[in-house]
């Protein structure tokens, strides 16, 4: 089954989201990008975490999300039962938030993180598996499948 990619950001993530999805189309993933368009209004985290997650019950499916700082995305993403967000720094916590916590979206602070840094997270976070073994049974306390 191919991996299918979701992407949004509120109004203080669009610059990173679009240097993202550019690397997305020049890779040939298969992305849907929720939005928004361009940092014109003001727009809340909430709405489009609730939209991606709402899209993250199929399989084979992870996610991008970025507001300023990340913060505001995980708090508002890991919300949802299916969800676990992982808001990333750098490429070491990008790649143990898939072996050890099989994290299924990945969040970043556009204020925080440079561009360089995020491509090279999203690559990471893409192809990075997760490790099972006795981080399956830690998944699985979180009640979160």
């Amino acid at each position: 089954m191919t991996l299918k990619v979701l992407i949004a950001s509120d109004h203080g993530g669009v610059n990173l989201k679009s240097v993202i999805v550019r690397q997305l189309k020049a890779d040939g993933i298969n992305f849907i990008d929720l939005g928004p368009k361009n940092a014109d209004n003001s727009v809340d985290y909430p709405d489009y975490a609730a939209k991606l997650a709402n899209l993250m019950t199929q399989s084979n499916t992870k996610g991008i999300l970025i507001c300023g700082s990340g913060i505001g995305m995980s708090i508002a993403v890991n919300r949802y039962d299916w969800i676990r967000g992982a808001l990333v720094h750098d490429e070491t916590t990008a790649r143990l938030s898939r072996e050890h916590n099989d994290a299924n979206v990945i969040i970043f602070g556009e204020r925080l993180v440079g561009e360089l840094i995020a491509l090279s997270c999203v690559s990471l976070f893409l192809k990075t598996p997760f490790l099972e073994g006795r981080h399956r049974k830690r998944i699985e306390k979180l009640g979160k499948s």
